[in-house]
């Protein structure tokens, strides 16, 4: 029992051996240098992509503005003047919430596009560098991977540089939106509480 168990031991470690081996051996055998080249940008929950390294702030999913602030009913207030200021005023919140939340998924989206040609602009580039290390004589290896590791490098610099930008410009226009929202949201606050003092004054009468 104690020499099956001892056989079953060492041929699962000898399996994890060959495994790691294989592994690293991949990187040693003189292959295309495209091993750290094709970096998938991360996404945000809204379905913004994010450049490597970077972090997309202020965008709120669409249709659930700054903080929730959409959505709510109000209790009646027993005072039909009142009620319908109320309403007319989240209406309006609601408009302009609606309003601000097209304008971050077009933002949104925009950039993305442009991070997606940059991203594939930067994969071609990659591809070509590495088909010319395939194609090289075994004797100009070394220098067609030296060059290649520098168009690679190159190329995923400006891919970057381009998605940051887009990211950049696209965050401005998301805070833009927010603000509005919040501007918005704090107007129909502004409405209501008027609509209630009203209606407490009437029936004070």
């Amino acid at each position: 029992m104690n020499k099956l168990l001892a056989t079953l031991i060492a041929g699962l470690f000898a399996t994890s051996v060959y495994a790691q081996t294989q592994a690293q051996s991949t990187s040693s055998t003189g292959a295309p240098v495209s091993a750290a080249t094709s970096q998938t940008p991360a996404t945000t929950a809204n379905g913004m992509t994010r450049a490597p390294g970077t972090t997309v702030v202020g965008t709120a999913t669409p249709s659930s503005g700054t903080s929730g602030m959409t959505g709510t009913t109000s209790a009646s207030t027993g005072n039909a003047d009142a009620d319908k200021d109320i309403a007319k005023a989240n209406e309006k919140e609601a408009k302009e919430v609606a309003k601000q939340d097209e304008k971050i998924s077009k933002a949104t989206g925009k950039a993305n596009e442009k991070k997606a040609k940059a991203q594939h602009k930067a994969d071609k580039k990659i591809a070509d560098a590495n088909e010319k290390v395939t194609k090289a004589d075994p004797e100009d290896k070394g220098k067609a991977s030296a060059k290649a590791e520098k168009k690679i490098a190159d190329a995923q610099y400006d891919a970057n540089k381009t998605m940051i930008k887009a990211d950049e410009k696209a965050q401005k226009k998301v805070v833009d939106a927010n603000a509005e929202k919040a501007k918005a949201h704090a107007k129909a606050n502004e409405k209501k509480a008027e609509a209630m003092a009203d209606a407490h004054k009437d029936a004070a009468k």
